[in-house]
């Protein structure tokens, strides 16, 4: 790791497929991140695998074990004010954080949704989206804001729906999609070529009317 490394703290619940993606981009293709923190809201999820074997520090910080939302708020902020985290970044945390949590830290935290935003906010979106006959899905990559899934879109991934898929085919498709996005997004904050101004992203200094699309090759556009 170098000093000037873009340091941020990935918060998991479950597998952290997305955590090990952004661990083997630092440890393989360079990737100027400097992960100083892994929170899990689950004591059993075998994202943590990832992240010791990485030798990166964890806090298991579990709602169970906190008798409200603030409070466990209160708990994960104190955890990464410790780490000095410059971005946060939600890679499958499935814990709906408070608003005073999400203004504390607006602009420096991303969160990955698996669906094309505006469409599809909260869950069950795979199957929201054959429901609706959709022949394109995807993820997004949003800032977070106190509004579910409704802080304003840096980028996408697009994938087609084909004919026979169900939801765990398209879940299965998407996964490695989800990743590339993951690793490239963060890039561009390691590259100081993504902030945050009033609720719009501004990409390279200019706002973007619309995400931008990562191709299959790994380019935006």
């Amino acid at each position: 790791m170098k000093q000037d490394d873009l340091k941020a703290a990935v918060l998991i619940s479950g597998t952290g497929s997305n955590l090990r993606a952004l661990i083997n981009a630092v440890q393989n293709d360079g990737l100027k991140l400097n992960i100083v923190r892994v929170v899990s809201n689950r004591k059993a999820a075998p994202g943590i695998g990832h992240a010791k074997n990485a030798g990166i520090p964890v806090s298991v910080i579990s709602h169970t074990d906190f008798p409200d939302r603030q409070s466990h708020d209160a708990a994960v902020a104190e955890v990464l004010e410790q780490s000095q985290a410059e971005l946060v970044i939600l890679a499958g945390y499935m814990r709906i954080l408070g608003e005073d949590f999400a203004n504390k830290y607006a602009g420096r935290m991303i969160n990955l949704h698996p669906s094309l935003l505006p469409l599809y906010k909260g869950l069950d979106t795979y199957n929201r989206v054959l429901k609706a006959g959709d022949r394109e899905t995807g993820s997004s990559i949003h800032f977070v804001t106190a509004g579910l899934d409704s802080g304003p879109v840096i980028s996408q991934i697009r994938i087609p729906v084909l004919p026979d898929d169900d939801a765990a085919s398209l879940s299965a498709r998407l996964g490695p999609m989800e990743h590339k996005l993951v690793v490239a997004t963060v890039e561009l904050f390691c590259n100081r070529e993504v902030n945050y101004d009033h609720g719009s992203v501004l990409y390279r200094g200019r706002k973007i009317g619309k995400p931008l699309q990562l191709t299959h090759d790994g380019t935006f556009i």
